[in-house]
């Protein structure tokens, strides 16, 4: 698995990341919620035990199937019992992904994951929640619903897949279509500017923010490993080739031929280089980034930005999310991870604080008082 999406270089596997749970911590209240078992109450599980006796069913050659294989690759890593995960679909190619999954599901709305995601975890805050929406689904008609997940960081992972297309219903323009394509519902070019869908996260106040390519296995991975060890709102965009009705939206960067010089893998705490021979890098010209080589007009590593996943502001994570090919390299990998209290969190503790102040309350007693009447 690569390093690069995976665990900054150096960094020591029994020592937490910004915004994560140590691994091998389980605590006493984990254990009684069934939320984690130690090992020597579980059997270890593999990639075998989360696929089920239902075969996969998209296009030959969808990018759906690596995305699939990468996740069920992962989950054994986080010790978490089958019967504690959940993933959950709205509509659309993805949406099929929870039958693919040997765990709980739910093949929801259109648009409406999030929301169900929400109080699920709210109801059951002990289970690993996960979101599998597309383009449409999440930035379309469930853009109202990925918002407001994102800014009261519940506790869940939004895996978006990415084809600039409207897949399942047959090729029409997307939220994320670029300037003037060509589709079957704009058939001499789209006339909307593409949302950016990392910048909707940020903006949006998620907490863990990242991008991957469907293609780039390793780095795909380990950005969803870090994703589920993430305690807070994860939001995941896999860059996702749609081969019948969107063929090659990303392969300008993407193809094993270019993606040395054209994707930008980041690492915590490492200086922003790319390419062939890693002699290129991106740094701030005043307030904006440049493309500079390294032994160029006295450019050395040191004038490189340097990657900080943990920052609290998020001005270069904003940077990150909106430089893009042909202008610049396209970032891959981590670009936020900050801890802050999750949703599930801050509601206990509102009701733990009324609770103390208030009492237990009853609710039989709350519908019996003030004005009531009977019908006869």
């Amino acid at each position: 698995m690569s390093e690069q999406a995976k665990l900054p270089a150096g960094h020591d596997p029994a020592v937490a990341l910004p915004g994560e749970v140590p691994p091998g911590e389980v605590t006493l209240g984990e254990i009684l919620q069934g939320e984690v078992l130690p090992p020597e109450l579980t059997a270890k599980l593999s990639r075998k035990d989360f696929v089920p006796d239902v075969e996969p069913r998209w296009c030959p050659g969808c990018g759906d199937y690596s995305i699939l294989a990468q996740a069920q690759r992962v989950m054994p890593d986080f010790g978490v019992p089958r019967e504690n995960i959940v993933f959950i679909s709205g509509i659309g190619c993805s949406g099929r992904f929870p039958y693919y999954m040997n765990t709980y599901g739910f093949h929801g709305i259109h648009g409406r994951a999030p929301t169900l995601a929400t109080g699920l975890k709210l109801a059951r805050p002990e289970l690993m929640v996960w979101v599998i929406t597309g383009d449409g689904d999440a930035l379309s008609i469930g853009g109202n619903h990925i918002l407001h997940a994102m800014r009261r960081n519940v506790d869940i992972r939004v895996v978006m897949f990415n084809n600039r297309i409207y897949g399942l219903t047959k090729g029409q323009a997307s939220p994320t279509s670029e300037f003037g394509q060509r589709t079957k519902s704009t058939p001499i070019g789209s006339v909307d500017y593409p949302i950016h869908p990392l910048v909707v996260a940020l903006a949006a106040e998620a907490t863990f923010v990242a991008r991957s390519v469907d293609t780039v296995v390793d780095n795909l991975q380990g950005v969803l490993e870090r994703a589920g060890r993430h305690k807070g709102a994860a939001f995941v965009e896999v860059l996702q080739n749609c081969n019948i009705f969107n063929d090659g939206a990303h392969r300008a960067f993407t193809d094993k031929e270019v993606r040395a010089d054209r994707l930008l893998f980041l690492e915590h705490g490492k200086p922003m280089l790319f390419g062939k021979n890693r002699d290129m890098g991106i740094r701030l010209n005043h307030l904006r980034p440049e493309v500079v080589r390294l032994g160029e007009n006295g450019i050395t590593e040191a004038d490189v930005l340097v990657h900080d996943e943990a920052s609290e502001d998020p001005t270069i994570h904003f940077m990150l999310a909106r430089i893009y090919w042909p202008d610049f390299p396209v970032p891959v990998g981590v670009i936020r991870n900050v801890r802050r209290p999750t949703h599930d969190e801050l509601v206990d503790r509102q009701i733990e604080a009324a609770i103390a102040s208030e009492g237990a309350g009853d609710v039989a007693g709350l519908l019996r008082s003030g004005d009531t009447w009977t019908v006869e």
